[in-house]
Order: structure tokens, then C-alpha cells, then sequence
């Protein structure tokens, strides 16, 4: 997961401790920096198996987007949490991350996987020739709103006629995660990040699950990574027990197949 700095809407989380929170580490890079799994890798794995507990995600997006026999690109695909579903049943998968730490990661969970690779770059740039994927998938990495153009034409190059751009994202808008989100970082409005899809052809799907935690430290944890310091203490207190409801948006446009198709 990337975090919303992507957008300017950037804020410094602190890493967690059983003592509090200490200053987070700088890490000089030429890229936007995601400071939940850039700093907290195994914090965030633990995070990504709470996620969609029921697979409600994952169906709806198989349902919408199925990818069986199909060339997938995942873009901000972190330490490569997600490529394991997909190579299950896909032709190829191609995982692309900028950050080189989360590109081993990634590298030594799919060395098993030979129809996988992990390729180091950008969703601005991402090192595929034109036409090579039939879906490219986004999982709350980069695709925040206006600002995200040059990765949206990107998608568009590697996509054949008539494939998917999958962007998966946290609906800011439906509480109690939104409300979170909003507070921690105040210059994100849902409602406008919504209206810009749409208007770059996107129809929009919005999916509730469930995050489940092992235990109640993983989820503090979680939250602590995931906000500022106040908003975190928020959630940790209004959050009983080991779930969390969430809402996510998924957004999907497909790349016409002729000169007179427009969907």
C-alpha cells in the first residue's frame, strides 16, 4: 500500500514500539516514500492478511475483472503480497514496485512462481512494452486522484484493446475508516477523488469487508502505521476486539477495442 502522499496530502507516521512511537527513519529515494510498508514490512504483511478476511474483495474483482489465462501487471505491488492469486490461474504476472527492498521481497516470495517476475519501476513509467497485459491492477498504491494522469496513460499503453485497469482504493467517505483517513490526512476529499474517475471513464464498485486480526497488538499496530499519532490513539480506542468494517472503492475502466468503441 502506498499512503496518500502520493496526492500531497503526506503526513510522518512513527514506527511502534512496545515503549510508543520514536521518530520514523528517513530513507532517501527518488521516489514518493510509502511509509507503512517501506518502513514496517512485517508490521504491514500482517496487516495484508487481515485484509478482506471473507474475500468479498476478491471475488467481486474476479467477477468484474477475471484474469484466468490472462497477463496481469500489478503496479505498486509492494513486497508482492498479492501476485500469489493471481499467478494461481493467470498466464503471466508481472509485479512493479520502485522501492528496491520491497523488489527483493517481493523477488523471494515469487521464486517459486515461473510464470511471475518482479520488475523494479514506476507507475509513470513501467518498464513493459506497449499491448503486453490484459489487466493492470492497483491495490491502494498510487491511483489516489487528480495528479495520477501519467500513470492512468501508462495503464493505457501496456493494456491490449479491450483490457482492464483495476484501481482498488479505501472509500475515504464510509465511517469508520474514512473518518480516519480523512482526519489524519484533512487535504483528501472522497468526493472529489470519486468525481475524477468518473470522469476518466471509471465506473466505480464499492465493496465492504472485513479486516480480521490474529490478535489485538497486529491491529494496534496496524492503525499505528496507518495514521498520525492522534488519529491512530483514536481508532485503537473505538476499536474493540480484532475487526475493522471497511469500505473500499473499486474502479474499473476498460481500454476500448476499436476506434468507434467508447466502453
Amino acid at each position: 500500500m502506498t499512503t496518500y502522499r502520493e496526492v500531497g496530502i503526506g503526513f510522518r507516521l512513527s514506527p511502534v514500539t512496545d515503549r510508543g512511537v520514536l521518530p520514523s527513519p528517513n530513507i532517501p529515494s527518488p521516489n514518493i516514500p510509502s511509509p507503512n510498508i517501506w518502513n514496517w514490512p512485517e508490521v504491514y504483511e500482517r496487516e495484508n492478511r487481515a485484509q478482506d478476511a471473507d474475500g468479498a474483495l476478491w471475488r467481486t474483482l474476479a467477477q468484474r475483472a477475471g484474469w484466468d489465462g490472462c497477463d496481469v501487471v500489478d503496479v505498486g505491488c509492494g513486497d508482492g503480497f498479492h501476485l500469489p492469486r493471481f499467478a494461481a490461474t493467470a498466464r503471466s504476472v508481472v509485479g512493479v514496485e520502485p522501492h528496491l527492498p520491497l523488489v527483493s521481497r517481493a523477488r523471494t516470495r515469487m521464486r517459486d512462481q515461473p510464470r511471475a517476475r518482479v520488475l523494479q519501476g514506476s507507475a509513470q513509467r513501467l518498464p513493459l512494452p506497449d499491448a503486453a497485459a490484459d489487466l493492470v491492477h492497483a491495490r491502494t498504491a498510487y491511483f489516489f486522484g487528480p495528479g495520477c494522469e501519467p500513470g492512468l496513460a501508462e495503464a493505457d499503453r501496456v493494456l491490449r484493446p479491450g483490457g482492464m485497469l483495476a484501481v482498488i482504493d479505501l472509500d475515504g467517505s464510509h465511517p469508520p475508516y474514512g473518518d480516519w483517513l480523512c482526519a489524519a490526512a484533512p487535504r483528501y476529499r472522497p468526493v472529489e477523488v470519486e468525481r475524477f474517475f468518473t470522469a476518466q471513464g471509471f465506473d466505480c464498485h464499492r465493496v465492504d469487508v472485513l479486516w480480521r486480526f490474529e490478535r489485538r497488538s497486529d491491529l494496534e499496530d496496524s492503525l499505528r502505521i496507518e495514521f498520525t499519532p492522534d488519529v491512530a490513539a483514536r481508532a485503537v480506542a473505538a476499536t474493540p476486539g480484532l475487526t475493522i468494517p471497511v469500505r473500499y472503492r473499486l474502479q474499473l475502466r476498460r481500454k476500448p477495442t476499436g476506434a468507434w468503441d467508447t466502453g
